[in-house]
């Protein structure tokens, strides 16, 4: 009936919900096509396996012949599900022929699901939920054990997902990325705690400060966890009695000591966007309200790392693209929006 099944998802890691909705896909066309999400994310808590890892799992549970006859394509998050939408239109486009008979394999989970309705044109096929655990619920006993108890921390859920995940999961223990991601982690999860008892979901409003100087922006690189390590657009929290325009002046003066004058900052900037997707954050709900300054061809002004800066440093707009998986949370994708380093920003298909 099909000629293509698709069925997309992060596989964070692949479990036995995940192989039933695919072992669908392989079964209702005689090509099947993963798009693998969150690609080229920084490793995280939410993120730890690359995607080539992600599909490495997934392979490592195919037959041969199923193998054959999946292929496997990359789509960062874009942050923007419009973009998002077209992005993966276009991967597929490029693996089908022309007027081919596509079928979008799925399960309303939550809202996270909404996706699923935004490909008119693909047939839906619509599947219950299946197996009884998520891949939250494995990261959760994953990270919250140690190198030494991973194996038995996952040994209660080993029947929930393939044998290739639980292996390469027992070896990723054992590399030194596993430790750091356990102890953020570990942070997010004590930082989450600290507002469990608010009377409602409490919502995190920051500010950042995207400063661009003779085709160069200003970096810094975090100096403490969450993304320890990791590079960032100068920015933080809002003071309860501050402005936004105040509370980004500051943040720019603490953690890079930049000299600018207000003046000379508000005669340069160009442009204030609002970054607010439910999921740009692993703190919780975070609105971001990114202030853009181009100073053009000016003199650098003098910059020095603070406050939650471990580094600041002045990179060329051209080397960002190759840095992606280097990136704090959304801060690649704020920059795309400012500078078009994807190609993908703003580019909406019919």
């Amino acid at each position: 009936m099909y000629d293509t099944a698709l069925y997309i998802g992060r596989f964070e890691p692949p479990h036995a919900g995940h192989m039933a909705l695919l072992q669908r896909a392989l079964d209702s066309a005689p090509q099947a096509i993963v798009v693998m999400g969150s690609a080229w994310q920084v490793r995280s808590p939410k993120n730890p396996f690359t995607w080539p890892e992600r599909e490495a799992m997934l392979r490592a549970a195919l037959s041969a012949n199923d193998n054959a006859r999946l292929q496997v394509l990359a789509v960062r998050d874009y942050y923007n599900e419009a973009v998002w939408v077209q992005a993966v239109r276009l991967a597929v486009a490029q693996c089908t022929p022309a007027g081919a008979r596509i079928a979008l394999v799925g399960h309303f989970k939550d809202a996270s699901s909404s996706y699923l309705e935004h490909f008119p044109g693909w047939a839906l096929i619509n599947m219950a939920r299946q197996g009884h655990i998520d891949a939250t619920t494995i990261r959760d006993a994953y990270f919250g054990a140690s190198a030494g108890t991973a194996a038995a921390a996952l040994a209660p859920l080993a029947t929930q997902m393939p044998a290739s995940t639980l292996a390469a999961l027992s070896a990723f223990a054992q590399q030194s990325e596993y430790a750091v991601l356990q102890e953020e982690w570990q942070m997010l999860r004590s930082y989450r705690a600290a507002w469990a008892q608010a009377p409602y979901p409490p919502v995190f409003v920051t500010v950042d400060a995207v400063l661009r100087c003779q085709g160069q922006v200003l970096l810094i690189r975090r100096a403490h966890a969450p993304g320890q390590g990791q590079l960032a657009v100068p920015g933080g929290f809002i003071e309860p009695r501050e402005t936004l325009w105040q509370s980004c002046l500051r943040e720019l003066a603490e953690e890079t000591h930049c000299t600018l004058p207000e003046a000379a900052l508000r005669a340069a900037l160009r442009e204030v966007t609002v970054f607010d997707h439910p999921d740009r954050s692993q703190r919780g709900r975070t609105i971001t309200h990114a202030h853009y300054f181009d100073l053009a061809e000016a003199a650098f002004p003098h910059v020095q790392a603070d406050d939650d800066a471990a580094q600041v440093l002045w990179v060329p707009i051209e080397q960002l693209a190759g840095l992606e998986e280097a990136f704090f949370e959304d801060h690649f994708h704020m920059l795309d929006h400012f500078f078009g380093l994807t190609g993908m920003d703003g580019l909406l298909l019919p």
